[in-house]
């Protein structure tokens, strides 16, 4: 990122197998696709969007692809291969720092804190953060929001440990498992999964540590948002109400209606996953974000080491739709 940013988006692109004539295909009127950072139940108000039918009656339907990385969804959305990336807002702003014609901008944020849990090889009732003192965590990749939030939450604990940056965000949970490391970060289900099936302990919620900070949010270029305001409306729309839904019924329920968005994960395994999330208040009912908050962000980026200049929130970040829908929905 940072000096180097177009050679790792472009890198990224290649990884993916993005050749930049994508841009140019005729598209689905009637389809938004959405590339994910990762397929998480941290992400559950989106699914269920779909799942209850929220986009259908929006007249869309939605395609989801899973970018395996911030970097790569960010990549996605540049070449033209996804419309919308759905990630942290860090990617938009260092695209924002290193120069774009058409730069992304957020329109919308769904979760408010960090949505990983920290994942230890023994159980640890009592944990203390202070356990960590001299011990090695995957902690996901250097620039990245939860590599990122986990150095804000070690430096504010004032923590002396080994943070391994060298594993892929997507490949951390094999490798944790293969015995590198002392802890792991994990997002649900992921997490609950491990501890059911005896490999490790759930010890800690990373979120919970942190505070409040906008962790996962709808990007778009500036010239998509234009073109397809209809469609921008409808996500931030359908999202709304999925996430007051999730918050006002049981998660039993809400995991019926997940399990298909889950292919090998236990519908009681989605359910503690829910309630987790839920647990630590993730997701946001208005998606259009706080300046507050953003400002957050960028000093968490600070504290990394990894932000070249600090930018404007109404350079990067379009708010005024999201609002409008969430003063509609919870009139």
């Amino acid at each position: 990122m940072k000096k180097a940013i177009i050679s790792v988006l472009v890198a990224a692109m290649l990884a993916l197998g993005l050749p930049v004539t994508l841009a140019g295909c005729k598209k689905n009127d009637n389809l938004i696709r959405i590339n994910e950072v990762t397929h998480s139940i941290f992400y559950a108000p989106l699914y269920l969007a779909d799942a209850l039918g929220y986009f259908e009656e929006e007249g869309y339907k939605i395609e989801l692809t899973n970018g395996g990385g911030a970097d790569a969804t960010m990549a996605a959305v540049l070449s033209g291969a996804a419309d919308v990336g759905f990630c942290g807002p860090e990617a938009v702003i260092y695209v924002h720092i290193g120069g774009s014609d058409d730069a992304p901008r957020v329109f919308g944020q769904l979760t408010k804190r960090d949505g990983s849990f920290l994942v230890g090889r023994t159980e640890q009732p009592d944990f203390k953060w202070s356990d960590l003192n001299g011990k090695e965590i995957l902690a996901g990749r250097k620039g990245g929001v939860p590599a990122m939030t986990f150095e804000y939450v070690i430096k504010n604990n004032d923590i002396d440990c080994t943070l391994n940056y060298d594993v892929a965000f997507n490949m951390m949970t094999a490798a944790f498992e293969g015995g590198i490391a002392d802890y792991c970060t994990m997002f649900e289900p992921a997490a609950s999964e491990y501890q059911a099936a005896g490999k490790g302990y759930i010890v800690a919620s990373v979120g919970q540590e942190s505070g409040e900070i906008p962790y996962t949010c709808f990007m778009a270029k500036q010239s998509y948002i234009d073109k397809n305001g209809d469609k921008v409306d409808a996500l931030l729309r359908a999202v709304t109400r999925a996430v007051k839904y999730i918050n006002e019924t049981d998660s039993n329920t809400v995991a019926d209606y997940l399990t298909a968005y889950f292919d090998g994960t236990s519908k009681a395994s989605i359910k503690t996953s829910v309630e987790s999330y839920k647990s630590i208040d993730a997701w946001v009912t208005n998606m259009a974000m706080k300046e507050s908050s953003f400002n957050k962000l960028q000093d968490v980026i600070e504290l990394a080491g990894e932000l070249q200049k600090r930018v404007a929130f109404g350079d990067v970040v379009i708010t005024d739709t999201a609002q409008k829908i969430y003063s509609e929905i919870y009139k």
